[in-house]
Formats: structure tokens, sequence, C-alpha cells
């Protein structure tokens, strides 16, 4: 049976994680949203800190690449409920958003492109790809959040596939040393076609065109990444390479069941960050909140803060379930998809509000909350915007394909 408290190996984990967040990340946090496009260099001897953390073993998982299911796990086979690496990656990240978004996702080694990485290659290809920095590069010019509208082209070419097209919005796309480029293998065969290939930047044919100015995460360096006739390995090509017509798009879509979980904690971690700077400021102002009273006879500020907080709560529990079904190996495409659309939604919805109840303080660089504010927008729309995440619970729900729910 599912229980979503902390498990106790992970909780002196968990403690660790918001002590290095406040100590690296939170102290650093203005600095570098300040400083757009400076790359962090406390962040070196923390990623080289998380490693050694996961390398010994100490808190696997710890950071973004811990996703992966396995299949093959025997405690998941004869029953036994498994609190792995999913799990302690999503706590982490919580605490470490609850340090700093943006300062997250410029770690060395703990990209979204890593988790991909994590989520779909082989025994074989983590061993070689162990220790590199990989980018996500997904989104191109002509489409958003429809990945299947991929354009990028791999057509094999002896022991290697030749690449071609452009990436937009790619995070640490500069600073990162590899790519994980989703790219169709052959355009009429839709969907099933598209296949991921890490690509190292040191490749003759790939290059950052122009980084991206940004409402948030701007210590986070994102970039437009073009191919052209970029010769990629073949063994670089994460998974499967067969066509598989009857898997459709499945292979592809499992990197996102594993990372959107991900993707909702690092918004419930910046979410709390702001409950609780504005509890603070609304205790100091003499505002009371009083959970044995109800709503309508407290102050409009506690009754607000009350509600953003039960949105919070949901917004946790979904997205630990979300990872707790990764590790026990059960189907979680609809509740992956349920987080990220319900904690990307309120995450939002929570740190704007907190601006407003803060008043002229909430509006300040003298307060983190304008800040929150502005990195929680992007946890509402990568790795799948609000939309996308609402139809494909819809399909999931009604049992109806991509086709037929548009």
């Amino acid at each position: 049976m599912i229980n979503l408290e902390t498990p106790k190996k992970f909780r002196l984990f968990v403690q660790q994680a918001n002590q290095v967040a406040d100590n690296f990340l939170r102290s650093n946090s203005r600095k570098y949203d300040l400083a757009e496009h400076e790359y962090p260099k406390e962040l070196d001897l923390l990623a080289s800190l998380v490693d050694g953390m996961s390398d010994s073993g100490q808190s696997k998982g710890a950071g973004a690449t811990g996703v992966r299911r396995d299949e093959d796990d025997d405690s998941v086979k004869k029953g036994k409920i498994k609190n792995g690496t999913n799990m302690s990656s999503v706590l982490s990240v919580i605490e470490m958003c609850w340090g700093d978004v943006g300062l997250l996702l410029s770690m060395p080694r703990q990209g979204l492109g890593n988790s991909a990485i994590a989520s779909v290659a082989t025994d074989e290809q983590l061993e070689k790809f162990k220790g590199t920095w990989a980018a996500m590069a997904i989104t191109e010019p002509s489409f958003g959040s429809d990945s299947a509208a991929i354009t990028t082209t791999a057509v094999k070419d002896g022991d290697a596939y030749v690449l071609n097209g452009e990436k937009i919005f790619v995070t640490s796309g500069e600073r990162a040393d590899s790519v994980v480029v989703w790219a169709t293998l052959d355009k009429k065969m839709g969907r099933a076609a598209i296949k991921s290939f890490v690509v190292p930047k040191s490749l003759p044919g790939i290059r950052v065109e122009r980084l991206e100015h940004k409402l948030g995460i701007r210590s986070s360096d994102t970039a437009v990444i073009v191919l052209e006739d970029c010769r990629v390995p073949a063994e670089n090509l994460l998974g499967d390479p067969e066509i598989d017509t009857k898997g459709g798009f499945a292979g592809a879509m499992a990197t996102f069941d594993n990372t959107r979980p991900l993707v909702a904690a690092m918004a419930v971690g910046c979410a709390r960050a702001s409950l609780e700077a504005i509890r603070a400021l609304l205790e100091e102002a003499g505002a009371e909140i009083d959970y044995d009273r109800p709503a309508s006879a407290q102050s409009h500020a506690a009754a607000t803060f009350i509600q953003m907080e039960a949105d919070w709560e949901s917004s946790l529990l979904l997205t630990l379930a979300a990872a707790w079904m990764a590790d026990n190996s059960e189907p979680n495409s609809m509740e992956a998809s349920m987080a990220k659309a319900k904690a990307g939604r309120i995450g939002n919805d929570i740190t704007l509000r907190c601006v407003e109840l803060a008043g002229t303080l909430g509006y300040s660089e003298t307060e983190m909350l304008e800040k929150w504010s502005r990195d929680s927008k992007i946890l509402d729309i990568f790795e799948g915007t609000q939309q996308i995440q609402q139809l494909i619970v819809a399909r999931r729900l009604l049992n109806l394909t991509s086709t037929e729910l548009r």
C-alpha cells in the first residue's frame, strides 16, 4: 500500500539537501539572477558533492539524474513496496528548488538531459555516458508542446546518424558538454520514428546559435542549438534503434513519465519557499492564521494562506504518488501529467498571490517573493504545458488516442 510520508531512509538525506539548498543555492540566488548568463562557479563544488554522495550510495538518486525504472527489480516482482531513486530524486529536487530553481537547473550533470539518459538508456549506455552533463533539446521553432511534430532529422549513414535541425529553449545548452537531441528517423513513420540521441558538443556540426534573455530562472542559460550534418555515432541513439509502429511514441514518452514528476517537484519546492516567506511576513504584521477557525471568520490574508497551503499539499501528494509508482514499476503516465499540471499551475498561482499579499514588499527586491514568482512561471510551461498535460490526462481517462482527442 502506498504511503506518502517521507521514508525513514531518506529523512536525513532530505535534511542535508535542505542545508545545501540554504547555504549554496539560496545564498547565491539573487546574485546570479542579476548576473544573467554568468556561470555560477559555486555549483562546481556542490555538483562534485552530489556526485560523491550518489557514487557512495549514501543518497542514491540525489539530484535530477536518479530517475529510472527497473522492471526486473526482484523486490517489486515479489510485491514488496519500494522507495527508490525516483522518490529520492523528487525529494531532493523539492529541497533544492526551495533554494533556487535556476541554480538547480544550472548544476552540472543534474539537468533534464541527464534524466532522459537515466530513463531510457541501456545499461551499456549508462556506463558510457556516466559523468556527462547533458542538456535536453526537444522544442523547435515550428512547435512548442507537440513533441510528435519534431522535424529534426536523423539519417543512418554507415555507423553513424547524420542530424540536421534547429532546437530552441535548450536549458544549459551552452554550459553542458552533451545535448540529448530528439529527432525523427523517418517523417513518414510519424511518432514511432522519433528517437533521442546523445550528441557531444565537441562533434563537428553542432553549435550554439545564441542565448535567450528570460523572465525567470535567469541563472540558467537557455540556448538555441543548430545541427548541420552532425555525424553522431550510432551507439549514441538511446534505447532501441528499431522503429516500433505498434509501440508508437511510447519509448520516447517514457522519458516524460519520469521527468515530469521532477518538474512538479521543482514547482512544489519553489511554492513552499514563497509560503514560508509570506507566513513570516503575515505573522510579523499581526495576521493570525488559525486552523481551528473557519476561513470566513478569519482575515482575508489568513484565509488566503490556508487555501494556498491546501493547494500546495495536494500538489505535493500528487508528485510523490507519481514518483512512487515509477519506483514500483506501475504505469504512471497519467499521474505524472496530473502532478505536473497541478503543481505547475498551483506553484505559479501561489507565488503570484504571495506577491500580492506582501504588497510593496512583494514587488521589491528586498524580498525574494518577486523572483520566485518569475521563476515559477516556466514550471507550468516546459516539459509540456498545462494544456498538454490536461489533454494527456483526458486521453488516459477516456481511453482515447492522440488522433481521437486532439
